[in-house]
């Protein structure tokens, strides 16, 4: 698969402004990522997540009404 399939940005793009902020901070604890350049590599699908991870991620956006997340 290419990274594209694992990437959330297309969720991150549908963030208003005020959101992404409080949304990178509930992702990196989900994914226990502790770096900027660690969560951007998970955002831009570089690194595949676990199921465990996928569905913390999708969890998050659903909490704003988004659910086309990945790709």
């Amino acid at each position: 698969m290419n990274t594209a399939t694992w990437s959330f940005d297309r969720g991150f793009q549908q963030l208003r402004l005020c959101e992404v902020d409080e949304v990178r901070t509930e992702i990196m604890a989900a994914l226990g990522v502790t770096t900027n350049m660690s969560f951007l590599r998970r955002k831009a699908g570089k690194i595949e997540p676990k199921v465990g991870e996928a569905r913390a991620v999708e969890e998050i956006f659903a909490k704003r009404g988004i659910t086309d997340v990945w790709g």
